[in-house]
């Protein structure tokens, strides 16, 4: 819901006025930005309740072991899928002009791709699970192939349901994989208590989105290559696939020295924590940058618009994603016992520190929709690669010494130090000040800081549970509210009149000025 509002209010012109003029947006175009903002609440809630009902159940139901295997294959198949980005999709989408004629081209290229990424798969699958000394992880890798014959197939024309913002189809076509997802990995789980049972539901959410693609949207894909659109795609897209590959090794390579240096039940129990600390943060950035990315794209020859769209989109994410990290932080161990079960504590550390890590991550992911909408992806590259160097010079030592929490270190110090980079290409893209940048930073953060001081005070007192969860986590919401206010009084956050607004746009009441 928060989305809403904030995308819609992000593309109001600056005077009030709402008609067409040169560098403006149409009323219709703000229309579709808030339609789709709610759709694209209403998926990601589902999504995100459904995971938390599931990770309670499996981890509970499967081993750390069985996760691990499951990670295992999801390395392996992201490492043929990053070492063959395209960057078609961030091309088609960033594209000004209609792009129905490049679908052919497209679809004939991701089916080529993913041809080749099933027989590969499907032949290194034996050294990939040596590699990892986990033989079981073989037949796991090679049934992982499957769904990338499943993505490649897909029709093609979904790509239009981000690009124009027609977020309600899209939830449609995601909702569908998801529910799947959740009804046959619970299921199989409950029947088989192996990790076969997460195979079989990664595979089932990929095999209905394949059909649902083609139900959902008219556009028959054929094989078609012209040579000349994929030229001009993949120019854009060698940016992409160049960021492709160092966010997977800065984001997957962690996993892999864990699993290579630790043995798969603890690379279970990485996956674990990384999931359940980054999830809220990361999801709260990457909702807003679906909207964000197209958005941007319409917004990049207005200055004074993409300026107040990036301030507003900074704004709501670090008040949503400071709590949430902070919460996690200081609840970690009340969020294990509770609802994974005590086998699962020795992740607790690892957790921590990638709740703060996963902060980090949140506010780096306001900027990369900015710097791919008004066609500089290059930037975003250079700076994972920076990010990169850091983490390849931190993630061996640190895990020798110090196992998962060690790991998780190197990846928070490897975000820490590249956000300088990114924050500062974003001030100078959108044109803010450094002072309106850090307003949006500063005020979450020391509201967030006074939440988990106050919840630390509690624990002192009270012992570990769910009813003591539930009132640790009301008390740090309630002061972290109360110090927004403070700051909304004081120095003018305008947050709470933000989220007055937000709630009138959901229930379509208010002044026709704000929607």
């Amino acid at each position: 819901m928060n989305v809403v509002y904030i995308i819609v209010k992000l593309i109001n012109v600056p005077n009030g006025k709402t008609e067409m003029t040169g560098q403006s947006l149409t009323d219709d175009l703000k229309k579709r930005v808030a339609r789709g903002g709610a759709w694209i609440f209403l998926m990601r809630f589902i999504d995100q309740g459904l995971f938390i009902i599931r990770i309670t159940i499996l981890a509970r139901l499967l081993s750390q072991y069985d996760f691990g295997l499951m990670g295992i294959a999801m390395l392996t198949l992201a490492v043929l899928e990053t070492f063959s980005q395209t960057g078609i999709r961030d091309a088609l989408i960033q594209k000004k002009e209609n792009t129905q004629e490049y679908l052919n081209t497209a679809w004939t290229i991701a089916v080529i791709r993913g041809l080749v990424i099933f027989t590969i798969l499907f032949l290194i699958a034996p050294s990939a699970a040596k590699f990892f000394n986990a033989p079981q992880a073989r037949l796991i890798i090679q049934a992982f192939g499957l769904s990338a014959l499943f993505k490649a197939a897909t029709n093609i024309g979904v790509i239009n349901f981000q690009k124009e913002l027609e977020f309600k189809k899209q939830f449609f076509y995601e909702v569908s994989g998801i529910v799947v997802n959740f009804v046959v990995m619970v299921a199989l789980a409950i029947i088989l208590r192996n990790a076969w049972a997460l195979v079989f539901g990664f595979l089932a959410r990929a095999f209905t989105q394949l059909i649902v693609s083609y139900i959902i949207h008219p556009h028959i894909p054929r094989i078609s290559l012209k040579w000349k659109q994929a030229k001009e795609l993949l120019s854009f897209g060698k940016w992409v696939f160049g960021s492709s590959i160092l966010i997977f090794l800065v984001t997957q390579g962690d996993d892999i020295l864990v699993g290579k240096m630790l043995g798969a039940a603890m690379l279970g129990f990485y996956q674990m924590a990384y999931k359940i600390s980054n999830t809220p943060t990361t999801e709260i950035s990457y909702n807003i940058a679906q909207l964000t990315f197209p958005t941007y794209s319409k917004l990049q020859d207005d200055p004074p618009r993409l300026k107040s769209a990036y301030l507003r989109f900074l704004q709501m994410t670090c008040f949503l994603s400071f709590i949430a990290a902070g919460l996690i932080f200081i609840l970690a161990p009340d969020i294990v016992e509770v609802f994974l079960g005590s086998k699962w504590m020795p992740m607790v550390p690892a957790m921590q520190i990638l709740a703060l890590a996963g902060l980090v991550r949140a506010l780096i992911n306001t900027t990369d929709p900015l710097l791919f909408g008004v066609g500089k992806p290059g930037i975003e590259t250079r700076w994972q690669l920076v990010r990169f160097v850091v983490l390849a010079a931190l993630i061996y030592p640190l895990t020798h010494l110090w196992g998962l929490f060690g790991a998780s270190l190197a990846v928070f110090l490897s975000l820490f130090v590249s956000s300088f980079g990114f924050s500062w290409f974003a001030v100078n893209i959108s044109r803010c000040s450094w002072g309106e940048y850090l307003k949006m930073i500063g005020v979450p953060l020391i509201s967030a800081t006074s939440a988990v001081l106050s919840i630390l005070g509690l624990k002192t007192f009270l012992g570990r549970g769910l009813p003591e969860f539930i009132l640790f986590g009301l008390t740090g919401v309630i002061v972290y509210l109360g110090m927004a206010f403070l700051f909304d009084r004081l120095w003018g956050f305008q947050i709470f009149g933000l989220m007055r607004q937000v709630f009138h746009s959901i229930l379509g009441t208010g002044n026709n000025n704000d929607q």
